[in-house]
């Protein structure tokens, strides 16, 4: 995959956001947290130019995008929180203003034709089959109105975080599907399991917010 284009956007739109969270959540220096940025910076180029680029349909590049800055950042610092440490820090850090105008965009949309489609479409491509740092799911409505379920069986986050030697903070990522429902106002998100912590598959359902 190469650096320029969206991984290059990425990194501009949540660097600042990324750095000050180490200071405000992580209790880091300011210096220490230039440092952090300045190393992973260099780290979050190797990292994306290892990796494949991802076919076209495939919803997912922004997911791995994010996991190798993520990645990146802790590969940085000298000393590794802990995964409750890295789950707040990640969720503040992601929680910007570019980050709320996608996820109120999304929520507008949601349970839609055209995000139930592409939930559909997305089913269908099994990119993972292909890109073992892509995702596949299967689409379950709920049948009662109350919204659907995305059930993942291969895991893009799983596959590069275990590569790096990160895989026990993979949680601190999959906590963020909470807090981008929150932003988008229109769902609550429910879950039982995650490959990460053992289970069988990830369920990540959407029940329509009551009015």
């Amino acid at each position: 995959m190469k650096y320029a284009g969206m991984p290059f956007g990425m990194w501009l739109i949540y660097k600042k956001s990324f750095r000050n969270k180490l200071v405000s959540v992580l209790g880091l220096s300011e210096l220490e947290a230039d440092e952090v940025m300045k190393s992973a910076k260099l780290r979050y180029k190797e990292i994306i130019g290892k990796l494949p680029e991802f076919e076209k349909g495939d919803i997912f590049k922004t997911n791995i995008v994010n996991c190798a800055l993520f990645s990146a950042v802790i590969l940085s610092m000298k000393n590794k929180p802990t995964v409750e440490a890295l789950t707040d820090y990640y969720a503040q850090a992601m929680t910007t203003p570019a980050t709320k105008w996608f996820c109120r965009r999304a929520g507008k949309k949601k349970f839609s034709d055209s995000d139930i489609n592409g939930m559909k479409k997305t089913a269908a491509l099994k990119a993972a089959d292909r890109n073992p740092y892509s995702w596949n799911m299967e689409y379950l409505d709920y049948g009662d109105g109350s919204g659907y379920e995305a059930t993942f069986t291969k895991c893009g986050i799983c596959t590069l975080m275990k590569e790096l030697g990160l895989y026990e903070f993979v949680p601190a990522m999959c906590h963020l599907d909470y807090t981008m429902s929150e932003m988008g106002g229109a769902t609550v998100f429910v879950r039982q399991y995650t490959l990460a912590s053992g289970g069988p598959y990830c369920d990540c359902g959407y029940k329509k917010k009551k009015r």
